[in-house]
């Protein structure tokens, strides 16, 4: 099964080095996008475009042939630019897209599952809220490690309250060479503090369609972030 996945081998030489991590993690979000006039694949597009080099895929309440499609055609934008696509929550739809990995939060497949299914190249991430799921998230395989709501945000609601940059350096700390990405109410302003703190990258979903091209937006970030 894994030999079947377009998960680059070049990830484990990256996770051994959080500098050569991309610093904007741009999701699709299905339903932020349409609801702001977008098609999933054309704000793909746009982002890659705006020079993003790290999507993921995220639709919920959506058919999964319809997911496979926009999958499908992500990925086929994003590989002759070099950028990696994530998948939320689907492993087989990695495994069917040729994706580069999944992305799983606290209630979804066991990460050691998905490991077995993707096999040890797939890029593998998972949402942390807290101290306690951060300490365990260290026994497990893998690849990168989210937390947040960094600040409030309204465009997912997690359960859990906003963590703030302290909890960034201490998931940075516990995390050692793994990437730590940061996500929940970043914006431009904000971006670098969060990075300083000890992100190897921020993820953003909403704050992209500020201004209404996407494209230029997120040239702004990786402007503010220095680069991809």
């Amino acid at each position: 099964v894994s030999g079947t996945v377009r998960a680059g081998s070049r990830f484990h030489e990256l996770s051994a080095n959080v500098h050569a991590w991309s610093h904007l993690y741009a999701i699709v979000d299905a339903g932020v996008a349409i609801r702001a006039g977008w098609a999933p694949r054309d704000l793909a597009r746009a982002y890659l475009d705006g020079g993003a080099r790290l999507l993921q895929l995220r639709a919920t309440g959506v058919d999964r042939a319809t997911l496979l499609d926009w999958c499908q055609e992500i990925v086929g934008l994003a590989a002759p630019v070099g950028a990696r696509v994530i998948v939320n929550d689907f492993c087989d739809l990695v495994l069917m897209a040729g994706a580069d990995g999944v992305h799983l939060g606290q209630n979804d497949l066991p990460v050691e599952t998905a490991r077995r299914l993707l096999g040890t190249e797939a890029i593998i991430g998972l949402s942390t809220h807290d101290d306690e799921q951060v300490e365990a998230s260290a026994r497990q395989p893998l690849s990168y490690v989210a937390i947040g709501p960094v600040y409030d945000t309204g465009t997912k609601d997690t359960g859990y309250a906003a963590v703030g940059l302290e909890a960034v350096r201490r998931t940075s700390v516990a995390a050692g060479t793994r990437p730590v990405v940061a996500i929940g109410g970043i914006t431009v302003a904000t971006a670098p503090d969060v990075i300083a703190a000890g992100a190897a990258s921020i993820a953003v979903i909403s704050d992209l369609l500020t201004g209404g091209d996407p494209a230029r937006r997120v040239s702004e970030y990786l402007d503010a972030l220095g680069g991809p």
